[in-house]
């Protein structure tokens, strides 16, 4: 369970609210509401996917998230530029545990840089502040 604290700290790096179960619950809400979730579940699979073993899972998982967010007209689309879709598109045929990272980062970069700022201003977070103030007071102060 999060802390008021750990909440606060959530404002530092987009980091620690993609490794906060609740602050990436959060997040992925706000980004529900601006339409752009996909980015945040493209840099999941590929943080899921660099976690594969088995060379046979590989390209499975690999055509999956090619399908998912990669290829024109997936799906959950993300906005990476020409060149990025275009190597991920030459070599699915035979993936590496890399090959999606270069999108990842741009993605990533995209999330830090543009939806993160956002969510530190939006309703969702300043709501889960308080409600971690709120127990955290509680947890304090007994009586009240």
């Amino acid at each position: 369970r999060s802390n008021a604290g750990e909440t606060m700290a959530w404002s530092e790096s987009v980091d620690t609210v993609l490794a906060n179960k609740e602050g990436l619950a959060a997040f992925r809400t706000f980004l529900k509401s601006e339409f752009s979730e996909e980015n945040v579940e493209f840099w999941l699979a590929c943080e899921d996917f660099k976690k594969t073993k088995s060379s046979t899972k590989i390209a499975s998982k690999a055509q999956k998230i090619y399908s998912d967010f990669i290829q024109a007209d997936a799906p959950k689309e993300i906005n990476i530029d020409f060149h990025t879709k275009n190597d991920i598109s030459q070599n699915i045929s035979e993936p590496t545990l890399s090959c999606f990272d270069a999108a990842q980062r741009s993605i990533y970069s995209l999330m830090a840089k543009d939806s993160f700022p956002r969510f530190l201003r939006s309703e969702v977070y300043k709501e889960l502040v308080k409600k971690h103030q709120d127990r955290n007071q509680k947890r304090w102060l007994p009586f009240l």
